[in-house]
């Protein structure tokens, strides 16, 4: 069967307008260093500069395509492409600055912030310019929703649809009807993602947080990044702030579309969501075990028990990253809990990352399934998600991407050992990229960085976020024979 061939222009053409807004995102980092008065501003404009050139440059000659519509495999490599793109250009301020001098560590930096990764290769955090600090907090808030939905929202004034586009960028397994037409979901999205950021912005000051930290942690909150502007994370904040952000994670790593439900006033609807259900069984649950495990082997009080419980797991199941506590030290019943959390990862549509707790709904159902088969084997069972009858299709789609989303993990565990990393450090740092979290276990714990990993592995792991940003499918398809086929 021959396919079309794939438009390159149209490809250039949306890529263009992810780069001319990334220009755009530019300026306020600008603003930052005006503010604070510091002496790489105009390092920061030659950036702007050569961001907006870039794409203005891109966009004018490959406007005749400004019209057409991008099929599947267009939007696959916009998808892949478009984060690779972002990551690169992202990295411009960290070089042209000299805040980060190095290529492979600025594009490690700028790929786990546009991923909401969070992992970081900075030893010293606070000695970065504010304006510098800003863009790397805002590379999340970017990455957290997605500058490609950002471009779908708007994408009714460049007279593009961006169907396609919208169905390759977005995690939803099992999508809910909320409007027939993508763009006022995109738009509907955006207005509770703002709306989430500014309420914990001011939540975060009531607490007595700056305003400038208030805002860089509110974007790594939302976006379930993690980056934070200080060097012990947030455990040298009040227990207020720790429980104001827990709140806002969680809410993040809920489906976004839920929360357009609730908006509309459909709570019902909203909360019958079996994905929903778990996400928040999982917590309760993990979060009281560990309490009970912290409060008998460490001599702290039931609160600060409490509270460091339902931090890190709140924050590792939503692939945040952020950390009131080093894991690795707990008792070895807490670490296992905080690696099954990351292979859990958050609900679906959400800004979190990980395998995503509706797929672990639907394989729990087949098992389900299977076992009351074995029992009756003539009787016919269905499996469902929210009272649905789900098709054979749908179920083996989630099986595969649960096997190959495992596979992946092992066979990057195994290549970063080929690189000279011990088997925790490969294991972690693969899982943790994958997912999405930000610290692993190994040498890359709570309490360290990737900094002392060699070049090879960096990229690795970029590649290894990147994986796991667009779940594996939209990269692997552009290394297979077929896809380019005409």
């Amino acid at each position: 069967m021959k396919h079309r061939k794939i438009n390159i222009l149209v490809i250039t053409h949306i890529i263009s307008i992810i780069i001319l807004f990334e220009g755009l995102f530019m300026i306020p980092a600008f603003v930052v260093s005006l503010i604070y008065k510091e002496h790489i501003s105009a390092d920061l404009i030659r950036a702007i500069f050569l961001t907006l050139g870039l794409g203005a440059v891109l966009n004018i000659s490959t406007r005749k395509s400004h019209n057409a519509e991008p099929g599947v495999r267009e939007s696959l490599v916009i998808a892949s492409m478009g984060w690779i793109i972002l990551a690169l250009v992202g990295s411009f301020p960290y070089l042209v600055t000299g805040s980060i001098p190095h290529f492979v560590d600025a594009y490690f930096e700028s790929m786990s912030g546009f991923t909401t990764t969070g992992s970081s290769i900075l030893t010293d955090i606070e000695a970065l310019p504010k304006s510098i600090l800003f863009w790397r907090s805002l590379t999340h808030w970017i990455g957290g929703m997605g500058i490609i939905v950002l471009v779908i929202a708007i994408m009714p004034f460049l007279k593009i649809t961006g169907s396609q586009l919208f169905s390759s960028e977005a995690s939803v397994v099992v999508e809910e009807k909320i409007t027939t037409k993508i763009k006022y979901v995109a738009q509907h999205i955006w207005l509770i993602y703002v709306g989430f950021t500014v309420l914990e912005t001011i939540l975060l000051m009531f607490g007595g947080m700056p305003l400038f930290d208030s805002i860089c942690h509110s974007f790594a909150t939302v976006a379930t990044g993690g980056f934070s502007t200080k060097n012990t994370s947030v455990t040298d904040y009040s227990p207020y702030i720790q429980y104001v952000i827990t709140i806002f994670m969680a809410l993040s790593g809920i489906n976004f579309t839920l929360h357009v439900l609730a908006l509309k006033g459909r709570y019902k609807q909203a909360w019958k969501n079996q994905e929903l259900h778990l996400y928040l069984k999982v917590i309760l649950g993990v979060g009281l075990i560990l309490t009970f495990i912290l409060y008998s082997s460490q001599q702290i009080t039931f609160e600060k028990a409490f509270r460091d419980s339902f931090f890190q797991v709140v924050s590792v199941i939503t692939a945040t990253g952020f950390a009131t506590a080093d894991y690795l030290v707990w008792p070895i019943q807490g670490i296992i809990l905080m690696a099954f959390l990351m292979l859990i990862g958050a609900c679906a549509g959400s800004t979190g990352g990980g395998v995503k707790v509706i797929r672990h709904v639907i394989s729990l159902q087949y098992l389900k399934r299977s076992i009351r088969r074995v029992i009756h084997p003539n009787a016919v069972f269905n499996v469902k998600y929210n009272n649905k009858i789900l098709s054979t299709p749908q179920i083996s789609s989630v099986i595969t991407f649960i096997i190959i989303y495992y596979g992946v993990v092992i066979a990057g565990t195994f290549w970063m050992m080929l690189l000279g990393n011990s088997w925790p450090t490969s294991f972690g740092s693969i899982l943790t990229t994958m997912g999405g979290v930000g610290p692993g276990f190994g040498l890359v714990g709570p309490a360290s960085n990737f900094s002392m990993l060699s070049d090879g592995s960096k990229y690795l792991l970029s590649f290894s976020m990147l994986l796991g940003r667009l779940e594996i499918f939209p990269v692997l398809s552009l290394f297979t024979n077929w896809f380019w086929r005409t």
